[in-house]
C-alpha cells in the first residue's frame, strides 16, 4: 500500500550516516537532563530526540537509549523486551518489526549504526 507510512507532515531528513556508535554510547542517549535521545532498530540509530514520546515521562522511553527490535516486533513496551535479538520472533511478529523500521526511516535521521550488532 503506498504511502502507508508517509509522515503526515513532510520531513526533511539526512542522508543515513554509518558511524559506528558503541552500545555504552547509546545507553547514554536515553533523553535524560536534555540528553540526545536514540533508539535502535536492527543496528540502525534512529535520532528521536525532537519526539516528547521518547524523552523521559513519555509513552516511548522505554526504548531510548537501546536496540529495540524486539520489543517492537512484539509491539509491547515492556522493560524486559527491550532487545536487540529478534531472529526468533515468528514471521508475524517480524513483519510487524519491519513496519516499524520503514516507519522510523521515514520520520527520523539515521545518525549511525551499533557497534557489533549482529542483528541487521
Amino acid at each position: 500500500m503506498a504511502g502507508k507510512f508517509e509522515p503526515k507532515t513532510p520531513v526533511n531528513l539526512n542522508p543515513p550516516k554509518d558511524d559506528l556508535i558503541s552500545p555504552e554510547f547509546l545507553a547514554t542517549c536515553n533523553g535524560v537532563d536534555g540528553a540526545l535521545c536514540y533508539v535502535a532498530i536492527k543496528g540502525k540509530v534512529f535520532d528521536v530526540t525532537g519526539n516528547k514520546a521518547y524523552q523521559p515521562g513519555g509513552s516511548y522511553h522505554v526504548f531510548a537509549g537501546h536496540d529495540a527490535s524486539r520489543a517492537l516486533g512484539m509491539t509491547s513496551t515492556k522493560a524486559e523486551d527491550v532487545r536487540p535479538d529478534w531472529y526468533d520472533l515468528p514471521e508475524d511478529k517480524k513483519g510487524v518489526l519491519e513496519d516499524w523500521l520503514t516507519f522510523f526511516t521515514k520520520r527520523y535521521n539515521i545518525v549511525g549504526l551499533v557497534e557489533g550488532a549482529k542483528n541487521t
